[in-house]
């Protein structure tokens, strides 16, 4: 007798339908799986068996094959086990094949028949809402994170025994459901503010320039001075998820199995911050089974890289591709997976090797040629792609002691959640949603600048030896400037801020 059960696959953060075809035949007693699958599905063979047996269930002592279509997918994880469980108990006749023809199946067993909770849950439900499945069965555990998903009941499974009794109705599951409304409105409080920050208001100008245009940036300074506390409250300020953000964060970390016991949906920006020593698969993603990497896990948050220099060039030149296409992919043999990677990156830097060079205060002790050398280890080709490259100097003891009360972190999000709305306006129907975001063409066409504009930015790129890059990157940046003083025209006053936002490229002219 033949069987079939419904589950899914998981190729990079979407799912696909996987169907579990079960076929009992006379023979000598023995178990196969077919259909690409992977150690750990072909290792549930046994967890199965056991299972089966050890809820009080008849195991067929019969030749039994097991076929995962579509069979030029390769199958991972363990999440297999219960449509297989459930598979062959169909076709030995002791579930109706009725009850599984509009339903989903997905969990992994334990030997004593427990279903134990998987990863990537969010993008599987997502994937049974999109083809039409009503009914979803999924460990209990995982039943908050599925119930983000409209149109989909969902029953929560503790162990085989009672979701067999379930289809055979002699006990009833009750479906799980939580008020999908109050999600989003729940924000997690962030337990950092820029009002902790003492000073630095060229600093904190420069972020709040940033965050309302999507821009990269460098902060150069020496240590101490307050770089990483002030990338680490960037995503306080930065506009709240929407619910299909969220939703598209949730299922990266679902898929790499990082979201919190409990945890239904990410309603904050994610901000990661690796060490230098990271490898540049640990980054971009990657390995023998695929997994999302930093900047993936990053999406529409803040990827903060402290210590630049010391990053290897490897793991820094791998960064370009996602900063230009919001996207990582991954080729291997057998398929080939893209993870979402639009995030913003900051970068944190001391200026020269003693890292005391912007100081008034302290001695630097660095010759030129050591200054240069020392720049020199920054990837030409990455800070081309920083928008923003700003000095930070240590606060003065006086800043320190005032007690007047600085700007918090929800004021600036107010204004910059402004700017961004005026940029989602401009670019509508343009898949463009900040001035970061802009092509070539796109600058050519909504930066324009007047006869005094062109002159000033004229005589920067003189003197400056940008790039045809930098050029385009001052314009975003004095595009967002604008958006700011929500002005529709760019003003020479806008132009001369964003050239002072390019700081290594001043430092090189100052140091011919």
């Amino acid at each position: 007798m033949i069987s079939k059960v419904i589950c899914c696959g998981l190729s990079g953060i979407e799912g696909y339908i996987v169907h579990v075809e079960t076929d009992i035949s006379n023979g000598l007693p023995s178990f196969d799986i077919v259909g690409l699958a992977d150690t750990a599905v072909k290792e549930s063979k046994e967890r199965v068996k056991a299972a089966i047996k050890n809820t009080g269930l008849e195991y067929p002592l019969q030749r039994i094959t097991v076929n995962l279509s579509p069979a030029h997918k390769r199958k991972e994880g363990t999440s297999f086990d219960m449509p297989i469980a459930v598979g062959i108990l169909g076709a030995f006749g002791q579930i109706p094949q009725k009850s599984l023809e509009t339903s989903l199946f997905v969990g992994e067993l334990s030997l004593d028949g427990t279903v134990k909770p998987v990863k990537g849950i969010l993008p599987i439900a997502l994937c049974a809402r999109d083809k039409g499945i009503k009914n979803i069965y999924l460990p209990a555990e995982n039943a908050n994170e599925a119930a983000v998903v409209n149109e989909l009941t969902i029953y929560p499974v503790d162990n085989l025994r009672s979701l067999i009794n379930h289809l055979n109705g002699f006990e009833k599951i009750t479906p799980f459901s939580r008020d999908k409304k109050s999600l989003l409105g729940n924000m997690k409080i962030y337990t950092v503010d820029f009002a902790d920050v003492r000073g630095q208001s060229n600093v904190k100008r420069a972020l709040e320039v940033a965050a309302s245009g999507g821009h990269h940036c460098l902060m150069l300074g020496s240590p101490g001075c307050g770089k990483t506390m002030l990338a680490r409250r960037l995503p306080t300020i930065l506009p709240p998820l929407t619910f299909e953000e969220s939703l598209e964060v949730t299922k990266v970390y679902s898929i790499a199995g990082l979201l919190k016991p409990g945890e239904s949906l990410i309603t904050e920006r994610p901000f990661r911050a690796p060490h230098h020593t990271i490898s540049d698969v640990s980054l971009v993603g990657g390995g023998r089974t695929p997994r999302p990497g930093e900047v993936s896990l990053a999406n529409y948050g803040v990827l903060f890289l402290d210590e630049l220099p010391e990053f290897s060039k490897t793991a820094l030149e791998v960064l370009r591709q996602p900063l230009e296409d919001g996207s990582v992919t991954i080729a291997r043999i057998n398929t080939t997976i893209t993870y979402p990677s639009k995030f913003m990156l900051v970068c944190a830097a001391n200026p020269c090797k003693c890292g005391n060079l912007f100081e008034t205060e302290k001695m630097c002790t660095c010759t030129s040629r050591e200054v240069q050398n020392y720049l020199n280890r920054l990837s030409g080709p990455l800070l081309d792609r920083m928008d923003i490259q700003i000095e930070v100097t240590s606060v003065k003891y006086d800043e320190l002691e005032d007690e007047s009360q600085e700007e918090s972190s929800e004021t600036i999000r107010e204004r910059v959640s402004r700017a961004r709305n005026i940029q989602i306006q401009r670019y509508k129907g343009t898949n463009i949603f900040s001035n970061a975001e802009l092509t070539p063409a796109l600058v050519r066409k909504y930066c324009k600048l007047d006869n005094a504009g062109r002159e000033l930015l004229k005589e920067a790129f003189r003197k400056l030896n940008l790039s045809a890059r930098a050029h385009d990157r001052i314009l975003k940046v004095a595009r967002t400037i604008a958006d700011m003083e929500e002005c529709a025209d760019i003003k020479p006053e806008h132009v001369a801020e964003a050239i002072q936002y390019r700081s290594l490229d001043r430092q090189r002219y100052l140091s011919l």
